[in-house]
């Protein structure tokens, strides 16, 4: 029986990628290095440390990941103010309050940073529907990694095999798949190619996966 669902968040419920895309290059500009299109998509799921680590890594800099994080941070900070391109997936809304009226423990699980999840919710209004919100940026590993979904599991106080993974990224649904948790793969038109094998189920919209629908699947 569905008790739980583990929702990601960005791609998911919320569209942030036009905010992160433009604040991740003009980090990229900060630093003068130059991140080709298809290596940033490379970048999908992962938390915003774990990227910064890489380019340091990949571009060799003598800087600290954590400066490019805070770079990367503050320009999506004011943009997140002021751009109007932040808006709610199609759908996700009302999949949601169904979800919740139906009694169904929501969790939110993301790899976004704590303050970014926040402003979100509070922007959208939604921790009246979820219990909790963990963020990857406060793990150890991040996705693909199973960590945080198994955290998200315990936090919603039902077993993993009552559980549900919503997911968009590859690194999403490839952890979802290590931590052993049915897992919803969202194939929409702000994901881009990413691996959706491993998921338990693909959709493209939110109503094939209404509560009266999704539940019949356990």
């Amino acid at each position: 029986m569905l008790k739980a669902v583990l929702f990601d968040m960005d791609g998911v419920i919320v569209d942030t990628e036009p905010l992160h895309h433009k604040a991740y290059f003009g980090m990229f500009d900060n630093y003068k290095i130059d991140v080709t299109e298809a290596h940033y998509q490379t970048f999908t799921g992962q938390s915003t440390i774990n990227v910064c680590r890489s380019l340091c890594n990949h571009f060799k800099l003598s800087n600290n990941p954590e400066d490019l994080v805070q770079v990367k941070r503050n320009i999506f900070k004011d943009l997140f103010v002021k751009d109007p391109d932040l808006q709610l997936i199609d759908g996700v809304l009302d999949l949601i309050k169904e979800y919740h009226n139906n009694g169904l423990t929501l969790v939110l699980a993301s790899s976004a940073s704590m303050g970014t999840i926040e402003s979100v919710f509070n922007r959208f209004q939604l921790d009246q529907y979820f219990i909790n919100k963990l963020s990857g940026a406060d793990l150890k590993a991040s996705k693909p990694h199973p960590e945080i979904f198994l955290n998200a599991a315990t936090a919603s106080g039902h077993h993993k095999k009552h559980c549900m993974v919503i997911e968009d990224s590859t690194s999403g649904i490839k952890a979802a798949h290590a931590a052993d948790i049915f897992c919803v793969g969202y194939k929409s038109i702000h994901s881009k190619n990413q691996d959706y094998s491993k998921a338990n189920v693909v959709i493209n919209n939110f109503e094939e996966i209404q509560y009266e629908r999704v539940k019949l699947l356990f």
